[in-house]
């Protein structure tokens, strides 16, 4: 799809110069320290006539890229959502009772929501960095899903070197093994002491780190990456289409830890795909949700829980829905941050929380609950899910559905997760093809201290 224009992006905290796509895909974090978004947000106009998951996501998409790409860098990255994908709409959309839909996202290769835009940006980042003549060395923090889809779409590809931080001992064994048993040179498993925050502070420490971005271009693919998260813009549309006349009345339930999924969500409703509204549901780590309530966002040690990819206390992209929230204001969204950064906490104006309760609703689910979940599901529809499905479908079926249809994102095969399931249902869950043959296989990852000394040793950039 030809676009005539190379739309900017700027930073939440605005300071630093504004970017083409390209240049937000590389940087990742802006060098103010602030998230890139649209300079000028698009609109989609009209779905495409062609139905397939890779014409949709080229609609969507284009719009973000322009020039900044190659000619056909888009359509070779989107068509892999009908190469590498099992189903071929890649996000089907299956109701389970009148009015309550799940929107299925764990078609892809490794089984979970990350690889719709994790297959795409492996195909732009390579574009990009081609033209340039350039390496780029990666790094992201994972609670689970992200990583092993990074590891799967980067793995063996010939300008990146992917460094992957994960909490050791929690996250799902599946998950693990996705990651460590890879036979790319390419990758670096890295198992840090910690929790996912503490992943991602050290993702972000390195990203500013002056030494290490001297020595090398650097980003991450986390969803602080403006690639990675407008990469999941495109399957909300496909809901909408699937929907039909019902799709401006319905309500989307997102199971949400670092905020990218459901700030998606946003952009997707900011584009014009028609939706009623937005529900991030959490688990017990609820920090969003305690800000949503009382005004005070305020960090806290993570609990391990069943839904482990959801173990987050510190939503790197709830400073996305912020900037936008207040209107934009990047000296605000800065100061909030900033003093987060610092001491953990932070009040939010009175005017920017009610802007930010208009845009997105947030409830916390309890390990009891989702459990209880899982069970119902199985007894009323005969389906197993995931934990981070049965969050997000708890929250969703307390909705009002005579308003309108309610969609829980169903983000993970429940496979990934066998333990959780077996807990709930006294049986353990069948296995996809793409979570075969891990078992047995050798695994390659090394175990640091949470301190970016002991990164910067691990990934021999000092």
């Amino acid at each position: 799809m030809a676009v005539s224009f190379s739309p900017a992006y700027i930073s939440t905290r605005g300071t630093s110069p504004e970017v083409d796509f390209a240049g937000a895909l590389l940087a990742g974090v802006a060098p103010d320290g602030g998230l890139y978004v649209p300079r000028d947000w698009p609109s989609l106009r009209q779905m495409p006539s062609d139905p397939g998951a890779a014409a949709l996501a080229s609609a969507v998409l284009a719009p973000f890229i322009g020039e900044a790409l190659p000619t056909g860098a888009l359509d070779r990255a989107t068509v892999r959502l009908s190469e590498q994908f099992l189903r071929p709409e890649a996000t089907p959309l299956v109701e389970l009772s009148p009015g309550l839909f799940v929107l299925e996202l764990f078609h892809g290769p490794t089984a979970a929501f990350k690889d719709y835009a994790m297959q795409m940006v492996a195909v732009l980042a390579e574009a990009a960095l081609s033209v340039r003549d350039e390496r780029l060395l990666l790094v992201t923090a994972t609670s689970g899903d992200t990583g092993a889809a990074a590891v799967r779409a980067f793995g063996g590809v010939e300008r990146i070197d992917l460094v992957v931080l994960h909490p050791l001992g929690r996250v799902s064994p599946v998950q693990r093994l996705q990651m460590t048993t890879t036979v790319a040179d390419n990758v670096l498993n890295l198992a840090v002491r910690g929790d996912f925050d503490d992943c991602q502070r050290l993702v972000k420490a390195l990203l500013k780190d002056p030494g290490l971005r001297a020595a090398r271009r650097l980003s991450s693919v986390n969803s602080i990456n403006w690639a990675r998260l407008a990469g999941q813009i495109p399957y909300y549309a496909s809901a909408a289409r699937a929907l039909g006349s019902e799709a401006g009345r319905a309500t989307y339930v997102v199971p949400t830890g670092n905020f990218g999924d459901a700030f998606a969500g946003w952009g997707a409703r900011r584009m014009g795909v028609p939706m009623a509204g937005l529900v991030a549901a959490t688990n017990r780590n609820d920090a969003l949700a305690r800000a949503l309530e009382s005004g005070v966002y305020q960090q806290a040690p993570a609990h391990p829980t069943a839904s482990v990819s959801m173990d987050v206390q510190a939503p790197s992209n709830f400073e996305r829905l912020v900037f936008e929230a207040s209107g934009r204001d990047a000296d605000l969204t800065r100061g909030l941050f900033e003093d987060f950064s610092r001491n953990g906490r932070v009040t939010l104006p009175d005017d920017l929380l009610a802007a930010l309760r208009r845009e997105v609703s947030a409830v916390s689910v309890s390990e009891a609950e989702t459990a209880q979940e899982i069970a119902r599901t199985w007894a009323e529809c005969g389906r197993v899910i995931c934990p981070h499905t049965a969050v997000a479908l708890h929250a969703a079926r307390a909705l009002d559905r005579s308003a309108g249809p309610v969609v829980a994102l169903s983000t993970a095969h429940p496979a990934k997760f066998p333990e959780a399931v077996e807990a709930a249902l006294g049986f353990a869950p069948e296995r996809p093809s793409q979570l075969e043959g891990l078992e047995g296989r050798a695994e390659r990852f090394e175990t640091v201290e949470p301190t970016l000394e002991a990164v910067l040793a691990a990934i021999g950039a000092r």
